[in-house]
């Protein structure tokens, strides 16, 4: 409880002044969890959340279909359906950006902890060898940043997409009007199948650095 106490002064503080780098080292000196595992436990966060993104825009996408491939059903429904799943779609990609901003608040952190330390070594090889392991490490934390940043602007267009789906049909529910969107299917889709592309490969860049970071 004391413990518990102590973090959520540190945290206060660090809202106070901006000082992550306390937060960080407090963490360290009071629970024993280092800024690398961190990382490591947010990356992991943030690949999990992204694959559930995937999913909730690939969904939100079929009920877009759905309600435009319309037959006769509950257009009510149908329209409820799709709004649900274009909520969801912005709660998650909101969640995506947080996770992608808490992996770049503590990697840099962490790297200029690195560049510190690298100063305190006496034997060269020894400094070497870390300046060479931070070198590969931050290239690969840069390329997986990239692709994730990457699917956050990508993620943007979607959004604007199907909210104004949402926002017309909202007040035009009607057959005509629900006809009337066929011809932007083939957009929306298109923007669907590269954002899940992109994330595929974000994906595969979080894998990719945890993998350097937990070799074997």
């Amino acid at each position: 409880m004391r413990l518990r106490s102590l973090l959520l002064v540190v945290g206060l503080a660090v809202l106070f002044t901006g000082g992550s780098r306390i937060y960080y080292d407090t963490v360290e000196s009071l629970v024993g969890t280092h800024k690398r595992d961190i990382l490591k436990s947010r990356v992991k966060d943030a690949r999990k959340e992204q694959e559930e993104a995937k999913e909730e825009f690939m969904s939100a996408f079929d009920k877009f279909q759905a309600l435009v491939n319309y037959d006769g059903g509950n257009l009510e429904k149908q329209y409820r359906k799709m709004n649900a799943e274009f909520e969801d779609c912005e709660q998650r990609a909101n969640a995506v950006r947080e996770k992608i901003n808490s992996i770049e608040d503590v990697g840099e952190e962490l790297f200029r902890e690195w560049e510190r330390e690298l100063n305190q070594y006496k034997r060269a090889d020894l400094r070497n060898a870390s300046a060479r392991e931070l070198r590969e490490t931050r290239q690969r934390y840069n390329k997986m940043i990239a692709a994730m940043r990457n699917v956050e602007r990508k993620m943007d267009p979607v959004l604007d997409a199907f909210r104004d789906q949402v926002l017309f049909l909202k007040h035009n529910l009607n057959a005509r009007a629900v006809a009337s969107l066929e011809g932007t299917l083939a957009s929306i889709e298109g923007d669907v199948d590269l954002l899940i592309k992109d994330m595929e490969r974000s994906i595969q860049e979080a894998d990719e650095f945890l993998k350097q970071m937990n070799p074997k």
